[in-house]
């Protein structure tokens, strides 16, 4: 089969691979029908994720049919449609019982692309396949439901629960980028007074926009003092950090109220400074966390619903094949408009194609 393959940093390839086989009465082979990058994958092709080994298979989100089943697994059955997790579990460990599926200790936990091959490829080995596969209705389309593999219940779980999100509250979400689009989105399950999405990609915050926020602040021109007038001073409730740099998590903190909560979402590769010196006095809860998933079947649910605004994240359309020209699209999004990427069939297009 094809795949692309980590090399080492800045260096990655679409290229043959052996197929999977089942490895545990536990797994699944399934058929990749539609998967997706993640910002994530770029932090491993920069080298900044020492623990992905040089030959891995990358990608942690796809749709896909199942073709194979070990003999234990009994929820899935070869022909199904599913939805595969980026997050595996074993069911069985404590941190799988209280449903923190991303701290499992027996095997799972984020594995796909980072401990095991992942997604980006023809076929993919899925272990723990009655945990971490969803059933799909034909009427869900791959390009929206491979969303929740990963984006939206990231923004959901790390970012809108953790940060407590209530009624009447103000939220600020610091980057728009596809996590950042799906927290603005999802908050407002909780009916927040306002929402303000601060990115310096103009772009950006027009999705921003679409997706509910009520104002948007360019990152680069002093958004501290936009949440200060929207709030007679007092600071954000709750602040979403869901960009990964020491300079938004710095800002994120300067933007919360007394009391208030920063729940952070970005994948960060450097050290941030923490100003307990300014934090300590202020009452502030800071969080942080990998994605659990176990909001899966709530959000296919809302999908199914027509309550999650899956498309509008999408912006470009590649087949498989074409998986390096589309890194080089989502690595470039500043020039190239990119939010996010689906790869699949040609035969179901979504949206058109742009470069």
């Amino acid at each position: 089969m094809k795949a692309l393959v980590f090399h080492g940093p800045e260096q990655s390839s679409w290229q043959e691979v052996p197929d999977p086989e089942l490895e545990a009465t536990t797994d699944a082979i399934v058929r990749i029908d539609t998967t997706t990058i993640c910002g994530t994958d770029l932090h491993i092709l920069r080298g900044e994720l020492p623990d992905v080994s040089p030959g891995r298979v990358l990608g942690h989100e796809g749709v896909g049919e199942i073709v194979e089943t070990g003999a234990d697994v009994r929820g899935v059955r070869p022909g199904d449609r599913v939805l595969l997790s980026c997050i595996s579990g074993c069911g069985h460990c404590r941190f799988c019982r209280e449903r923190t599926y991303g701290q499992c200790r027996d095997g799972g936990g984020w594995i796909l692309g980072r401990m095991i091959d992942g997604t980006q490829a023809e076929y993919v080995r899925v272990p723990f396949a009655d945990l971490s596969t969803y059933p799909l209705t034909g009427s869900a389309e791959s390009h929206d439901a491979v969303l929740l593999a990963d984006v939206f219940p990231t923004a959901y779980e790390v970012g809108v629960l953790n940060g407590r999100v209530a009624p009447g509250d103000t939220v600020v979400v610091v980057g728009a980028g596809p996590v950042g689009l799906a927290s603005i989105a999802t908050a407002h399950f909780f009916s927040p007074g306002r929402i303000i999405s601060v990115d310096p990609d103009p772009a950006r915050l027009d999705a921003a926009k679409r997706v509910g926020a009520d104002a948007v602040a360019d990152s680069a021109e002093d958004p501290e003092r936009l949440v200060d007038d929207l709030t007679d001073g007092l600071g954000a409730d709750v602040v979403i950090e869901a960009v990964g740099s020491p300079r938004s998590f710095e800002t994120c903190t300067r933007m919360v109220r007394p009391g208030g909560r920063i729940a952070n979402v970005g994948v960060h590769a450097r050290p941030a400074t923490l100003h307990l010196e300014e934090l300590w006095i202020k009452n502030v809860t800071i969080t942080t966390g990998l994605v659990d998933t176990f909001s899966t079947p709530t959000l296919l649910s809302l999908l199914a619903a027509g309550r999650l605004p899956a498309s509008t994240l999408i912006t470009h359309l590649f087949e498989l094949d074409q998986m390096e020209e589309a890194y080089d699209v989502f690595a470039r999004a500043a020039d190239t408009g990119a939010i996010k990427i689906a790869l699949g069939e040609a035969a179901r297009p979504l949206v058109a194609r742009r470069t």
